[in-house]
């Protein structure tokens, strides 16, 4: 049997959700988080509905034809990590068609139930298949630590002090899944940021928000909910995506990690948030097509505080229903 060739130095490597990017970076290689590369995009409604065009379903989630449509449009990328366990069944279909196409297509997966040797195994696999050496992986983990460190500080400055906003917090922590492909750049980025942040006078807001769910697909929500008087003090997955929990370990720090795992790993890591940053309300995003929707009663009945749905379909402004739902339910926790 031939022996699969990893990637040459240098190249770009998509991935599906948040994988450990340590590994990645480690085999040299250049990593491209597909989710952000979609939405970053001028023109992401329309990604969608070329992927339609090209056969796609109606009712399946606007992330994954997202993803599809604009890897079309980047050849370049030649090799994509599909998440087949841990994220959803679309991306393993998506990966199969894909493959089909002629892409590299390396498979991940998350143990379920939560398994830190499985775990561990399937990170050795994916560093073998990359060509990246153990050591080389544990020095780039280290050299993520001060990285990962400023935005945990960025985040408490959202909370803590309100010297960083909702929206602006929700960008540093999404991109963090694959450091915006330079992680030197990113490290820069921040830095200066968040010298920026430490000049500005804390601010309080009426009514202190929490986001649960996977990141909104919405444009214009953070900006709407400014003009409320509310501020978004908690994103539950992009906080996840920036590794709060570091550890040594590189098995261990994804272990931690909440979002491919069951329900009950997160609401003990939303319990705490709730406590920790004296949150009002939760605002639940959903999907449209996604089988997370199912989680909402559970949210609703374990956390002890009220929280609202709303559900997207593909990138858009707020539609008017859910902003008067928005406009509805700050109203009501207001002080």
């Amino acid at each position: 049997m031939t022996a699969i060739k990893p990637p040459p130095p240098g190249a770009k490597v998509g991935f599906t959700t948040t994988i450990p990017v340590e590994v990645v970076l480690a085999a040299n290689l250049q990593p491209v988080d597909l989710n952000n590369l979609f939405i970053a995009d001028p023109g992401a409604r329309a990604r969608v509905a070329e992927a339609e065009a090209a056969g796609f379903p109606r009712t399946i989630c606007a992330w994954i034809k997202g993803i599809y449509a604009a890897l079309q449009s980047h050849p370049d990328i030649r090799t994509v990590i599909v998440a087949c366990q841990g994220d959803c069944s679309y991306t393993q279909a998506l990966g199969e068609l894909l493959e089909a196409e002629g892409r590299d297509v390396v498979h991940f997966k998350y143990p379920y139930p939560r398994d830190r040797q499985q775990l561990r195994r399937e990170i050795r696999t994916l560093a073998a298949r990359l060509g990246a050496a153990a050591s080389q992986v544990a020095l780039i983990q280290a050299r993520l630590s001060p990285l990962r460190q400023k935005l945990q500080h960025l985040d408490r400055l959202t909370w803590e002090s309100g010297q960083v906003s909702g929206a602006e917090n929700f960008q540093f922590l999404i991109a963090s899944s694959d450091f915006a492909s330079d992680p030197e750049a990113f490290n820069l980025k921040v830095t200066e940021f968040l010298r920026q942040a430490a000049g500005r006078r804390p601010r309080t807001y009426p009514v202190r928000l929490g986001f649960v769910g996977i990141p909104p697909i919405y444009t214009d929500l953070w900006d709407y909910l400014e003009e409320l008087g509310a501020g978004v003090v908690f994103h539950e997955f992009p906080r996840q995506f920036s590794m709060p929990h570091h550890h040594a370990d590189l098995a261990e720090q994804y272990f931690h990690y909440t979002y491919p795992y069951d329900i009950f790993g997160r609401l003990a890591d939303l319990e705490a948030a709730v406590r920790t940053r004296r949150l009002d309300g939760l605002v639940h995003y959903t999907q449209s097509f996604c089988f997370r929707q199912m989680f909402d009663q559970l949210i609703r009945e374990r956390l002890n505080l009220p929280v609202l749905t709303i559900e997207g379909d593909r990138p858009s402004p707020l539609d008017s229903r859910t902003r008067m739902r928005l406009e509805a339910f700050v109203d009501v926790l207001r002080p």
